[in-house]
């Protein structure tokens, strides 16, 4: 896709997906910039500068453009820029923008208000200039992605940051799976607490791991769909040792995922119930709930290589994961109808010049705009004139020339 064929039409009569992008992007209060509006196009946004300047801040704002907590999983009461301690807006922050989404444009914002008692703990939302009920309206108008320093270690990290990856690619495809995985969340930790209570009526428990069983199906069930669905558009994607990102071979291990994969999904609300009736006295003296999909791992393996991704080196298991999250974006493009808005932080910095610019002309073959970040201008140069460049300074924010 070129420059000049950013807009697409809208996924109706046409079979299309629209295009999504940032036009307006306004901060107040938010990390190191107390005020900030920037004006943008339809072409992807490339931010320059030296180390804490402000470039990771501004990919972070747009993030909370979709539900959860942005892609530092910060704390909301931790994102405020630090004002003085008699400033009456300490602890606030607002990032509005004005999107042209499948719909055409809408105007998010969203933050943390002032109210009676303090700042409120809970950020809000608001589309066009209504309140949203909450942050899952967000995924009506646009879907955010990213790919960060941060998630380098994925695949050599802990079983539960893996899961929060998978869930989040499920839930940019399905804005239900949230709300799921949340709820049984919450199941879990009462059934842990009636299990402490040796005393506890045990018609409880029976109603508890029958919530827990009907949603922990649910979430195992979207998580193999997406798995399934991530595999197919991998498969049709360049192959061999000498594609820009090798392809990854993506499973899921767990004894509901397990089940249905071996076709014995019918019954499995049932079997999954009784198994947690048979563990409640092991599951007691543990504290914590044994079985169940809080404790399904991605397994990730280097295709060419037939190596687990937790053995290959760094740049392998960077060019893995940049392969899984561009997949996941046209996946999302084809499932959703809403083309989505790629953040990618220091993206370009591992990848020699050949690849950088066949990684470009990648993004662009999935036709939505990429917010991308770096400490040298030079290896953006190969975008040409398919973004517009700016510079990042100390909380300010030039267009480049």
């Amino acid at each position: 896709m070129t420059a000049g064929t950013a807009d697409t039409g809208r996924r109706g009569n046409d079979g299309l997906s629209r295009r999504v992008f940032v036009e307006t992007l306004k901060l107040s209060h938010f990390r190191n910039y107390p005020s900030l509006r920037l004006d943008l196009d339809a072409h992807h946004v490339v931010l320059t500068g030296e180390n804490g300047a402000g470039k990771t801040n501004l990919l972070e704002a747009v993030s909370f453009l979709s539900p959860g907590r942005g892609l530092r999983r910060t704390p909301y009461d931790r994102v405020a820029q630090v004002a003085g301690e008699k400033d009456p807006l300490q602890g606030t922050w607002a990032v509005h923008a004005v999107l042209e989404g499948p719909a055409g444009p809408v105007e998010i914002g969203t933050g943390l208000q002032a109210g009676p008692t303090g700042v409120e703990t809970q950020r809000r939302v608001h589309i066009n200039g209504a309140a949203a009920r909450g942050a899952d309206a967000l995924l009506e108008h646009s879907r955010i992605l990213w790919l960060t320093p941060a998630m380098d270690g994925l695949f050599t990290g802990a079983k539960g940051d893996r899961r929060r990856f998978l869930d989040r690619l499920v839930l940019a495809i399905d804005p239900t799976h949230g709300r799921r995985v949340n709820d049984f969340e919450r199941a879990m930790r009462s059934r842990n607490k009636l299990l402490e209570d040796h005393s506890a009526d045990a018609s409880w428990l029976d109603s508890i791991e029958a919530q827990m069983a009907e949603t922990a199906v649910a979430i195992a069930f979207a998580r193999n769909e997406l798995i399934a669905l991530l595999r197919g558009i991998i498969a049709d994607g360049p192959t061999g040792p000498d594609a820009v990102f090798p392809n990854a071979e993506i499973s899921l291990e767990g004894p509901l995922e397990g089940l249905i994969q071996e076709g014995a999904a019918a019954d499995l609300e049932d079997q999954y119930r009784a198994l947690l009736c048979r563990n409640r006295p092991r599951d007691r003296a543990a504290g914590r709930t044994l079985e169940g999909p809080h404790r399904s791992n991605l397994d990730i393996c280097h295709g060419p290589k037939n190596m687990p991704a937790a053995l290959c080196s760094t740049g392998e298991q960077k060019a893995l994961l940049t392969g899984i999250v561009l997949a996941h974006a046209k996946l999302v493009a084809d499932v959703s109808g809403i083309m989505p808005i790629l953040l990618l932080d220091e993206i370009a910095a591992h990848l020699d010049e050949g690849r950088r610019a066949a990684m470009f002309d990648l993004i662009d073959t999935i036709g939505c705009q990429a917010w991308m970040t770096g400490t040298d201008a030079h290896m953006f140069e190969s975008l040409g004139d398919r973004a517009q460049f700016f510079k990042v300074a100390s909380g300010a924010v030039e267009k480049a020339t």
